[in-house]
């Protein structure tokens, strides 16, 4: 294994709440309106320090996506997944860019977001699901 090169980032920062590892950066959101089996997640046009997983067709709450999990590079803890392809024309434009789950990374100043049990959303897949956003 080659040597580990993290980018650190500079102003309003998400980062893995595990090992604070730099993800992204506030300005890169599209959209917080995505959802999770852990509850909210973020739309970023651009996070750094992940690698990425498998690539697998999910069904989500929007229709067909090729996705593939994204995990944090300085502890291997998955933290979101990016969008490979859309199937859908009103759903290309999630194609390259990635969600962050709200409870697995901090955000600007350290804040984290907790799951609330009674907003507990499965998808029944391992990965996590989108929100319809009209």
């Amino acid at each position: 294994m080659g040597r580990l090169f993290v980018v650190n980032l500079e102003g309003r920062i998400y980062s893995c709440k595990h090992c604070r590892t730099h993800l992204a950066l506030y300005e890169d959101i599209v959209s917080k309106s995505f959802q999770s089996r852990h509850g909210k997640a973020y739309l970023f046009n651009k996070v750094v320090n992940v690698s990425v997983g498998v690539k697998e067709t999910r069904m989500m709450m929007t229709g067909m996506h090729t996705v593939a999990d994204i995990f944090c590079v300085g502890c291997g803890s998955i933290v979101g997944w990016t969008y490979e392809t859309a199937f859908e024309k009103n759903q290309k434009y999630k194609e390259g860019k990635s969600v962050l789950e709200r409870f697995k990374v901090s955000g600007p100043g350290g804040t984290s977001y907790w799951v609330s049990h009674t907003h507990s959303h499965e998808t029944g897949h391992g990965g996590g699901s989108d929100a319809d956003e009209a």
